[in-house]
């Protein structure tokens, strides 16, 4: 559950990056999924590290997906605002 819960963070913080907001719930679900499977990895104790490594990389990709998805929202309602 360790390197799931690491694959899930990694892959929510390049959506969050490179998708420019317009995937970000898609980035935000996976970082979900990556802290569930973070905590549980925690439990055990050869993947402790591993799973921690992941429950961190899927908070920030979780937050910055979210941030980006907003921030496309705020971009698009400005747009729409001026016209």
């Amino acid at each position: 559950m360790g390197v799931a819960s690491l694959v899930l963070g990694i892959i929510s913080i390049i959506i969050g990056l490179f998708s420019g907001g317009g995937l970000g719930w898609l980035g935000a679900v996976a970082g979900i999924i990556g802290i569930i499977l973070g905590i549980q990895g925690k439990k055990v104790p050869e993947q402790r590290g591993t799973a921690t490594a992941g429950f961190v990389c899927s908070i920030i990709g979780t937050i910055l997906c979210i941030l980006m998805y907003v921030a496309c929202i705020a971009c698009v309602g400005g747009l729409a605002a001026l016209s």
